[in-house]
């Protein structure tokens, strides 16, 4: 895999930007909703906590050289919400998959729209072998976004007593494991 810087990526009609620190605001007022993070943290989060601790992961130059890292999603001029390839700092030749989006754009098909066109740019562009994701059991919908997107369930991880995910909504329940290979990204397009 060469070098390269992410792209702006189109879809029917989705733009797809590369997410940088000038999208501060617009990931503050996204965080501050605790209904969209209901399933993440059960909570909203401080504009300290995005600026301080989630705005140097969602801009991190070693991602972005290898043309993966956050994209800010728009329909027109409407802020949608963001899609990631995060690093999968244990494997090089996978990233994980992940979405954010704005109460109002929920179920008109952006979320599906936006991660077919990460995973299209991971495994066709980008030449990554998987792209996995999680989501906790409990979160139908975004099980569901996976699933449209290609990705296969493949485990559920079960809580332990201690784990820090109590605050979540349907926690008891567990983490689904989901992915999709190359392979079989590349045979489903056959």
């Amino acid at each position: 895999m060469g070098r390269l810087s992410r792209p702006v990526l189109a879809t029917e009609r989705l733009r797809l930007e590369p997410l940088t620190h000038a999208h501060t605001d617009l990931l503050v007022e996204l965080d501050s909703d605790p209904d969209v993070l209901r399933f993440v943290f059960g909570r909203a989060l401080t504009r300290e906590e995005v600026v301080t601790t989630w705005m140097p992961r969602r801009t991190r130059p070693e991602a972005d050289a290898r043309g993966l890292g956050y994209w800010v999603g728009h329909a027109g001029d409407e802020f949608l919400g963001w899609w990631c390839l995060g690093l999968d700092d244990e494997d090089p030749t996978a990233a994980e998959l992940g979405y954010r989006l704005r109460r109002t754009a929920w179920g008109r098909g952006y979320a599906t729209e936006g991660a077919r066109a990460l995973v299209a740019h991971a495994l066709g562009t980008v030449g990554l072998d998987r792209v996995w994701a999680t989501t906790m059991v409990a979160n139908d919908g975004s099980r569901r976004v996976l699933e449209k997107a290609g990705l296969h369930h493949v485990r559920t991880e079960t809580p332990g007593p201690d784990d820090p995910d109590r605050a979540v909504d349907g926690w008891e329940q567990g983490v689904a494991v989901l992915e999709l290979t190359r392979t079989r990204w590349a045979s489903s397009r056959s």
